[in-house]
């Protein structure tokens, strides 16, 4: 998995005040309320693949794009919701965008037992301890967002460090997402930093950092 939220030279400050009053309107009501019908329809998705994937050992490939655009969607809204991107996002799954991308390669077998394994007790091993680290993780990523937009305000560049831990947030809940949803048997690790074989796979956003 490779995920890219490009570091803007210059965010816009007029940007950021319309998201912060106005987003509920005009991002997120409508986002969300189209992400929760197709998300439904991912979900019957998800539950066939996994029976194909127990017989078979493969991910239907229409299904794993399927996903794979639901994710890409999904962290469309979360950038913006965390002031990391400028612009408005792209409806659907075919959507693209400028300054975020999720690349996750295809995988050829998915391992059957690991499958059963997530099915039966992927709540224990996986969602328990990474969410309960992502949650103490999130009140001080709540807290960068929140000196960060002061920051962008004022002189219209989003801190690197700050930057990175924001993204860092949102790669550390794909991964857990991707693997609890069989598109990879790589277990989810316990970072938001990029992982060295993350920064070869391809893109099609560079990071401008």
């Amino acid at each position: 998995m490779r995920l890219v939220v490009k570091h803007q030279e210059e965010f816009s400050r007029g940007e950021l005040l319309l998201r912060t009053f106005f987003g509920w309107l005009y991002i997120f009501i409508p986002h969300y309320f189209l992400l929760f019908f197709v998300s439904l329809w991912g979900a019957i998705l998800q539950f066939v693949a996994f029976w194909v994937i127990l017989f078979t050992g493969r991910y239907p490939q229409s299904m794993f794009e399927f996903q794979l655009g639901l994710l890409k969607w999904t962290v469309r809204l979360s950038a913006r919701a965390y002031n990391v991107s400028d612009g408005y996002p792209a409806f659907g799954i075919n959507g693209t965008d400028e300054f975020t991308d999720l690349n996750v390669p295809y995988p050829e077998k998915v391992d059957r037992g690991l499958v059963l394994l997530r099915f039966f007790l992927g709540l224990f091993y996986v969602i328990i301890p990474h969410y309960f680290i992502l949650g103490f993780r999130g009140i001080w990523v709540g807290i960068l967002v929140f000196v960060a937009w002061w920051v962008v305000l004022f002189t219209g560049r989003y801190p690197d460090d700050m930057h990175n831990w924001v993204v860092g947030q949102i790669r550390w809940q794909m991964r857990v997402m991707l693997y609890m949803q069989y598109m990879t048997d790589k277990y989810p690790a316990f970072t938001g930093d990029e992982l060295p074989e993350e920064k070869v796979e391809s893109t099609n956003v560079e990071p401008n950092v």
